[in-house]
């Protein structure tokens, strides 16, 4: 039976037909350069002793797939990857799954959309306005979950192909956010988006912003590179700007869509992460070969 359902699960080993047409298109994926690719990637791994990763065909390909099957390329995405966690030790190394167990499933700060967009992408929720309590998420423990979640989504394959979409909801941001928002914690989240992130971030969206949101991102443009402030989209409280990039057919009521208004969240996402908490634990020293 194929693992292809959307909802509370995570899609390992499942790729349609259109999707390894669109990875051949977009990604130049072909079983002969994927072959070939693989070969040597772990040809470069091996001979850099400073990094310390699997060698498998199935977690060089995530690399691979984000780097568009070229293998320079995807051993400096591992490298950019292992500087970042070996800078960001203490929030990185070791993480494991059960300690934010109450965290992940109560804390209301990272969702993800039950079903994909109508590109089969994806969507990540960030609550950082005020449904997000940093007295019980901190913006630390916040980051700590993010990472966590982009690790099993990196065992999608779907999800290596198509890329996935965020959505920022600023709704009700006040200065109790704001101040957890810092400006370490800001370079943090960017540096790991734009330099150690190893999936296809296609789009980001911010919506329902207050005015107060201006601060915030006077803060953090400056640290923002091209390519990804490229992809960044301002709507507001205007759903219909929002509609442009993910059609109302695939959004809740939340975002002006015709799907009914979330009422999921962490809790019922959890057993689906939970049943991949060994690969985040595999994941807690891999990166640099030494700390």
């Amino acid at each position: 039976m194929e693992n292809k359902t959307e909802e509370f699960n995570i899609r390992v080993g499942y790729i349609s037909d259109a999707t390894l047409k669109l990875a051949e298109t977009e990604l130049r994926e072909t079983p002969e350069i994927r072959e070939a690719a693989i070969k040597e990637l772990r040809k470069l791994l091996h001979a850099s002793p400073d990094l310390n990763y699997r060698d498998d065909d199935e977690f060089l390909v995530v690399f691979l797939r984000a780097c568009h099957f070229y293998p320079e390329s995807a051993l400096k995405k591992m490298k950019s990857i292992a500087s970042f966690r070996k800078d960001y030790a203490h929030l990185v190394r070791g993480l494991q799954l059960e300690p934010f167990k109450e965290k992940f499933m109560h804390g209301n700060t990272i969702n993800v959309l039950k079903n994909c967009d109508q590109l089969g992408r994806r969507v990540m929720l960030i609550n950082s306005g005020g449904a997000w309590d940093p007295a019980f998420v901190s913006s630390d423990e916040t980051f700590q979950l993010l990472y966590g979640a982009h690790l099993v989504a990196q065992l999608e394959p779907e999800s290596q192909v198509r890329g996935v979409v965020c959505i920022l909801d600023f709704e009700g941001l006040s200065f109790k956010q704001l101040k957890a928002l810092t400006p370490n914690y800001l370079l943090r989240l960017l540096s790991f988006i734009q330099d150690a992130f190893p999936l296809r971030l296609k789009e980001v969206h911010v919506v329902k912003q207050p005015y107060i949101f201006k601060a915030l991102w006077s803060l953090a443009k400056p640290m923002i590179q091209e390519k990804l402030r490229n992809r960044i989209n301002f709507h507001g409280d205007d759903m219909k700007s929002l509609h442009k990039f993910i059609e109302p057919d695939y959004l809740p009521r939340d975002f002006g869509g015709y799907l009914p208004t979330i009422d999921y969240g962490g809790k019922e996402w959890y057993e689906a992460v939970e049943i991949h908490k060994d690969y985040i634990g595999e994941w807690a020293e891999l990166g640099p070969a030494k700390w």
